[in-house]
Protein backbone atom coordinates (compact mmCIF):
# COMPACT_ATOMS: atom_id res chain seq x y z
CA UNK A 1 0.00 0.00 0.00
CA UNK A 2 1.71 3.28 -0.97
CA UNK A 3 1.88 5.93 1.38
CA UNK A 4 1.00 9.25 0.99
CA UNK A 5 4.58 12.04 1.07
CA UNK A 6 3.26 13.21 4.48
CA UNK A 7 3.55 10.17 6.35
CA UNK A 8 6.85 9.32 4.84
CA UNK A 9 8.64 13.02 5.51
CA UNK A 10 7.47 12.39 9.30
CA UNK A 11 9.83 9.27 9.28
CA UNK A 12 12.97 11.52 8.40
CA UNK A 13 12.21 15.19 9.23
CA UNK A 14 10.09 16.83 12.21
CA UNK A 15 6.80 18.09 10.47
CA UNK A 16 5.88 21.77 12.06
CA UNK A 17 2.96 23.70 11.18
CA UNK A 18 3.23 27.38 9.99
CA UNK A 19 -0.01 28.63 11.21
CA UNK A 20 -1.66 30.54 14.60
CA UNK A 21 -4.89 28.67 13.33
CA UNK A 22 -5.51 26.15 15.98
CA UNK A 23 -8.06 24.48 13.76
CA UNK A 24 -5.55 23.72 11.14
CA UNK A 25 -3.44 22.77 13.75
CA UNK A 26 -5.66 20.23 14.79
CA UNK A 27 -6.32 18.87 11.75
CA UNK A 28 -3.02 18.02 11.14
CA UNK A 29 -1.27 17.29 14.52
CA UNK A 30 2.44 18.18 13.75
CA UNK A 31 5.40 18.02 16.33
CA UNK A 32 5.46 21.87 16.66
CA UNK A 33 4.36 24.75 15.39
CA UNK A 34 5.12 28.31 14.33
CA UNK A 35 3.47 31.80 14.87
CA UNK A 36 4.99 35.21 13.66
CA UNK A 37 3.23 38.60 13.15
CA UNK A 38 1.34 38.47 9.93
CA UNK A 39 0.28 34.91 11.11
CA UNK A 40 -1.43 35.60 14.40
CA UNK A 41 -2.69 39.03 12.59
CA UNK A 42 -4.75 36.38 10.48
CA UNK A 43 -6.36 34.68 13.07
CA UNK A 44 -7.16 37.23 14.95
CA UNK A 45 -9.52 38.75 12.36
CA UNK A 46 -10.89 35.58 12.37
CA UNK A 47 -14.45 35.56 14.43
CA UNK A 48 -13.31 32.01 16.05
CA UNK A 49 -10.98 33.69 17.69
CA UNK A 50 -12.73 37.06 18.39
CA UNK A 51 -13.13 35.90 22.59
CA UNK A 52 -9.39 35.17 22.77
CA UNK A 53 -8.24 39.02 21.59
CA UNK A 54 -11.47 40.39 23.72
CA UNK A 55 -10.21 38.71 26.69
CA UNK A 56 -6.64 39.36 26.20
CA UNK A 57 -7.48 43.30 25.55
CA UNK A 58 -9.76 43.54 28.91
CA UNK A 59 -7.36 41.94 30.98
CA UNK A 60 -4.41 44.14 29.11
CA UNK A 61 -6.41 47.17 30.19
CA UNK A 62 -7.60 46.12 33.41
CA UNK A 63 -3.98 45.45 34.22
CA UNK A 64 -2.19 48.32 32.69
CA UNK A 65 -3.82 50.50 35.53
CA UNK A 66 -6.47 53.32 35.66
CA UNK A 67 -4.15 56.10 33.96
CA UNK A 68 -2.60 53.55 30.93
CA UNK A 69 -3.24 55.00 27.03
CA UNK A 70 -4.81 53.04 24.57
CA UNK A 71 -1.21 52.60 23.28
CA UNK A 72 0.28 51.12 26.20
CA UNK A 73 -2.50 48.62 26.34
CA UNK A 74 -2.34 47.58 22.94
CA UNK A 75 1.16 46.83 23.30
CA UNK A 76 0.34 44.64 26.63
CA UNK A 77 -2.27 43.11 25.31
CA UNK A 78 -0.05 42.43 21.77
CA UNK A 79 2.71 40.27 23.44
CA UNK A 80 -0.23 38.94 25.48
CA UNK A 81 -1.80 37.52 22.29
CA UNK A 82 1.05 35.95 21.05
CA UNK A 83 1.44 33.86 24.51
CA UNK A 84 -2.05 33.17 24.17
CA UNK A 85 -2.03 31.73 21.09
CA UNK A 86 1.07 29.75 21.74
CA UNK A 87 -0.89 28.51 24.97
CA UNK A 88 -3.61 27.41 23.06
CA UNK A 89 -1.56 25.18 20.15
CA UNK A 90 0.48 23.91 23.32
CA UNK A 91 -2.77 22.31 24.25
CA UNK A 92 -2.87 20.43 20.99
CA UNK A 93 0.79 19.44 19.80
CA UNK A 94 3.08 17.56 21.93
CA UNK A 95 6.57 19.68 20.98
CA UNK A 96 7.63 23.27 20.98
CA UNK A 97 5.76 26.65 20.03
CA UNK A 98 7.69 29.54 18.32
CA UNK A 99 6.73 33.10 19.57
CA UNK A 100 8.43 36.41 17.99
CA UNK A 101 9.90 39.04 19.40
CA UNK A 102 9.23 42.76 18.33
CA UNK A 103 10.22 42.85 14.91
CA UNK A 104 11.18 46.82 15.06
CA UNK A 105 13.67 45.46 17.77
CA UNK A 106 15.74 43.54 15.59
CA UNK A 107 19.06 45.57 15.71
CA UNK A 108 18.41 46.19 19.34
CA UNK A 109 20.32 43.14 21.57
CA UNK A 110 19.45 44.43 24.63
CA UNK A 111 15.55 45.15 24.09
CA UNK A 112 15.77 42.30 22.50
CA UNK A 113 16.70 39.99 25.46
CA UNK A 114 14.91 42.17 27.68
CA UNK A 115 11.59 41.55 25.17
CA UNK A 116 12.60 37.43 25.51
CA UNK A 117 12.52 37.31 29.07
CA UNK A 118 8.99 39.41 29.40
CA UNK A 119 7.52 36.45 26.94
CA UNK A 120 9.11 33.33 28.71
CA UNK A 121 7.92 34.86 31.64
CA UNK A 122 4.17 35.00 30.98
CA UNK A 123 4.56 31.51 29.43
CA UNK A 124 6.05 30.16 32.27
CA UNK A 125 3.48 32.29 34.54
CA UNK A 126 0.80 29.28 33.51
CA UNK A 127 3.04 26.86 34.82
CA UNK A 128 4.18 25.84 31.61
CA UNK A 129 8.20 24.16 31.55
CA UNK A 130 10.68 27.00 28.81
CA UNK A 131 11.75 24.34 27.18
CA UNK A 132 8.45 24.01 25.17
CA UNK A 133 9.06 27.73 23.71
CA UNK A 134 11.05 28.65 21.50
CA UNK A 135 11.81 32.72 20.66
CA UNK A 136 11.99 33.91 17.62
CA UNK A 137 14.46 36.50 16.72
CA UNK A 138 15.63 37.55 13.26
CA UNK A 139 18.85 36.96 12.23
CA UNK A 140 20.92 40.23 12.43
CA UNK A 141 24.53 40.45 13.94
CA UNK A 142 22.09 41.92 16.79
CA UNK A 143 19.50 39.64 17.59
CA UNK A 144 22.15 36.45 16.75
CA UNK A 145 23.98 38.02 20.02
CA UNK A 146 21.12 38.65 21.66
CA UNK A 147 20.46 34.63 21.63
CA UNK A 148 23.59 33.62 22.59
CA UNK A 149 22.83 35.30 26.04
CA UNK A 150 19.21 33.79 25.95
CA UNK A 151 20.57 30.42 25.29
CA UNK A 152 23.00 30.74 28.08
CA UNK A 153 20.17 31.73 30.23
CA UNK A 154 18.16 28.34 29.26
CA UNK A 155 16.32 30.66 26.96
CA UNK A 156 16.11 28.34 23.66
CA UNK A 157 15.78 30.42 20.41
CA UNK A 158 14.45 29.92 17.16
CA UNK A 159 16.22 32.57 14.49
CA UNK A 160 14.19 33.85 12.00
CA UNK A 161 14.39 35.67 8.37
CA UNK A 162 17.85 33.68 7.97
CA UNK A 163 18.95 34.08 3.86
CA UNK A 164 22.67 33.32 4.22
CA UNK A 165 25.18 31.10 5.08
CA UNK A 166 27.04 33.67 6.73
CA UNK A 167 23.57 34.28 9.27
CA UNK A 168 23.36 30.59 9.86
CA UNK A 169 27.42 29.51 10.94
CA UNK A 170 27.01 32.84 13.36
CA UNK A 171 23.99 31.30 14.28
CA UNK A 172 25.66 27.77 15.17
CA UNK A 173 28.58 29.78 16.88
CA UNK A 174 26.15 31.58 18.72
CA UNK A 175 24.83 27.83 19.73
CA UNK A 176 21.09 28.79 18.99
CA UNK A 177 18.50 25.88 18.86
CA UNK A 178 16.95 26.09 15.91
CA UNK A 179 17.06 28.20 12.68
CA UNK A 180 14.51 29.00 9.92
CA UNK A 181 16.07 29.66 6.85
CA UNK A 182 13.44 30.78 4.13
CA UNK A 183 13.46 28.84 1.05
CA UNK A 184 10.56 30.29 -0.79
CA UNK A 185 11.63 33.69 -0.39
CA UNK A 186 14.59 33.01 -1.74
CA UNK A 187 12.62 31.67 -4.88
CA UNK A 188 11.25 34.88 -4.99
CA UNK A 189 14.63 36.86 -5.10
CA UNK A 190 16.06 34.64 -7.70
CA UNK A 191 12.51 34.64 -9.99
CA UNK A 192 12.63 38.50 -9.89
CA UNK A 193 16.03 39.18 -10.33
CA UNK A 194 16.47 36.88 -13.49
CA UNK A 195 12.83 37.35 -14.72
CA UNK A 196 12.59 33.49 -14.72
CA UNK A 197 9.03 32.45 -13.88
CA UNK A 198 10.11 29.00 -12.28
CA UNK A 199 13.18 26.64 -11.36
CA UNK A 200 13.11 22.97 -10.63
CA UNK A 201 12.81 22.11 -7.54
CA UNK A 202 16.47 20.67 -7.41
CA UNK A 203 17.60 23.65 -8.88
CA UNK A 204 16.01 26.19 -6.67
CA UNK A 205 18.17 28.42 -5.06
CA UNK A 206 15.59 28.38 -1.57
CA UNK A 207 16.32 24.90 -1.90
CA UNK A 208 20.09 24.59 -2.50
CA UNK A 209 20.84 27.62 0.15
CA UNK A 210 19.04 25.14 2.59
CA UNK A 211 21.13 21.91 2.07
CA UNK A 212 24.44 24.06 1.67
CA UNK A 213 23.61 25.17 5.25
CA UNK A 214 22.55 21.75 6.63
CA UNK A 215 26.03 20.08 5.07
CA UNK A 216 28.20 23.01 6.85
CA UNK A 217 25.95 21.78 10.12
CA UNK A 218 26.33 18.25 10.24
CA UNK A 219 29.65 18.33 8.50
CA UNK A 220 31.14 20.32 11.57
CA UNK A 221 29.01 18.84 13.96
CA UNK A 222 26.87 21.59 15.33
CA UNK A 223 24.11 21.08 17.21
CA UNK A 224 21.73 23.88 15.95
CA UNK A 225 18.92 22.46 14.04
CA UNK A 226 17.66 23.31 10.69
CA UNK A 227 14.15 24.11 9.99
CA UNK A 228 13.25 24.98 6.18
CA UNK A 229 10.64 27.79 6.03
CA UNK A 230 8.60 30.07 3.91
CA UNK A 231 7.97 27.30 1.25
CA UNK A 232 6.09 28.05 -2.37
CA UNK A 233 5.30 24.34 -3.77
CA UNK A 234 5.83 20.81 -2.32
CA UNK A 235 9.00 20.60 -4.69
CA UNK A 236 10.75 22.24 -2.69
CA UNK A 237 10.17 20.81 0.53
CA UNK A 238 10.52 17.08 -1.03
CA UNK A 239 13.52 17.97 -2.15
CA UNK A 240 14.43 19.19 1.47
CA UNK A 241 13.29 15.61 3.22
CA UNK A 242 15.41 14.55 6.03
CA UNK A 243 15.78 18.13 7.14
CA UNK A 244 16.10 18.67 10.68
CA UNK A 245 12.39 19.71 10.89
CA UNK A 246 10.14 21.57 8.00
CA UNK A 247 7.41 24.32 9.04
CA UNK A 248 5.08 24.13 6.48
CA UNK A 249 1.61 26.00 5.75
CA UNK A 250 -2.05 23.76 6.13
CA UNK A 251 -2.38 24.46 2.58
CA UNK A 252 0.85 22.51 1.36
CA UNK A 253 0.33 19.70 4.36
CA UNK A 254 -2.89 19.21 2.86
CA UNK A 255 -0.92 18.48 -0.65
CA UNK A 256 1.64 16.33 0.73
CA UNK A 257 -1.11 14.71 2.70
CA UNK A 258 -3.06 13.91 -1.09
CA UNK A 259 -0.11 13.05 -2.99
CA UNK A 260 1.02 9.11 -3.07
CA UNK A 261 4.35 8.36 -4.02
CA UNK A 262 7.79 7.50 -3.24
CA UNK A 263 9.74 10.03 -0.85
CA UNK A 264 13.42 9.86 -1.10
CA UNK A 265 15.79 11.19 1.31
CA UNK A 266 17.37 13.50 0.25
CA UNK A 267 19.27 15.82 3.07
CA UNK A 268 21.50 13.02 5.32
CA UNK A 269 24.32 13.27 7.99
CA UNK A 270 26.49 10.68 6.38
CA UNK A 271 26.63 12.45 3.44
CA UNK A 272 27.26 15.72 4.60
CA UNK A 273 29.81 14.23 6.89
CA UNK A 274 31.81 12.76 3.98
CA UNK A 275 31.78 16.80 1.67
CA UNK A 276 34.38 18.51 0.79
CA UNK A 277 33.22 21.90 3.09
CA UNK A 278 35.56 24.97 3.88
CA UNK A 279 34.71 26.18 7.71
CA UNK A 280 34.50 30.24 7.84
CA UNK A 281 35.48 31.99 11.14
CA UNK A 282 32.52 34.54 11.31
CA UNK A 283 33.30 37.84 13.80
CA UNK A 284 31.03 40.72 12.99
CA UNK A 285 33.42 42.51 10.16
CA UNK A 286 33.14 39.10 8.21
CA UNK A 287 29.40 38.87 9.10
CA UNK A 288 28.95 42.53 7.67
CA UNK A 289 31.06 42.18 4.93
CA UNK A 290 29.41 38.56 3.71
CA UNK A 291 25.99 40.07 4.75
CA UNK A 292 26.89 42.77 2.15
CA UNK A 293 27.89 41.11 -0.45
CA UNK A 294 25.02 38.98 -0.19
CA UNK A 295 22.63 40.73 -2.15
CA UNK A 296 19.86 38.47 -1.91
CA UNK A 297 20.21 37.71 1.98
CA UNK A 298 20.89 41.72 2.58
CA UNK A 299 17.83 42.49 0.56
CA UNK A 300 15.48 39.90 1.95
CA UNK A 301 16.26 40.79 5.85
CA UNK A 302 15.74 44.19 5.16
CA UNK A 303 12.10 43.63 3.38
CA UNK A 304 11.05 40.85 5.95
CA UNK A 305 12.10 43.05 8.95
CA UNK A 306 9.87 45.57 7.46
CA UNK A 307 6.83 43.01 6.78
CA UNK A 308 6.51 41.76 10.11
CA UNK A 309 6.96 45.07 11.48
CA UNK A 310 3.74 46.02 8.88
CA UNK A 311 2.24 43.12 9.99
CA UNK A 312 2.40 44.26 13.59
CA UNK A 313 1.36 47.79 13.30
CA UNK A 314 -2.05 46.41 11.86
CA UNK A 315 -2.65 44.24 14.88
CA UNK A 316 -1.56 46.91 16.71
CA UNK A 317 -4.84 48.95 14.55
CA UNK A 318 -6.60 46.01 14.53
CA UNK A 319 -6.56 45.87 18.63
CA UNK A 320 -7.05 49.53 19.05
CA UNK A 321 -10.19 49.49 17.04
CA UNK A 322 -11.54 46.36 19.05
CA UNK A 323 -10.55 48.07 22.26
CA UNK A 324 -12.45 51.35 21.52
CA UNK A 325 -15.33 48.91 20.59
CA UNK A 326 -15.51 46.90 24.03
CA UNK A 327 -15.09 50.18 26.15
CA UNK A 328 -18.40 51.37 24.34
CA UNK A 329 -20.20 48.20 24.78
CA UNK A 330 -18.85 49.05 28.58
CA UNK A 331 -19.75 52.57 28.80
CA UNK A 332 -23.43 51.39 26.81
CA UNK A 333 -24.32 48.60 29.41
CA UNK A 334 -24.10 50.64 32.45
Amino acid sequence: MAKNLLEQLRTMTVVVADTGDIQAIEKFTPQDATTNPSLITAAAKMPEYQEIVDQTLLQAKKDAGAGASQAQIVSLAFDRLAVAFGLKILQIIPGRVSTEVDARLSYDTEATITKARELIAQYEATGLSRNRILIKIASTWEGIKAAEILEKEGIHCNLTLLFGLHQAIACAEAGVTLISPFVGRILDWYKKETGRDSYPSAEDPGVLSVTTIYNYYKKFGYKTEVMGASFRNIGEITELAGSDLLTISPSLLGELQATIGELPRKLDPAKAANADITKIAIDKATFDKMHTEDRMAYDKLDEGIKGFTKALEELEALLAARLTKLEGEVVASH
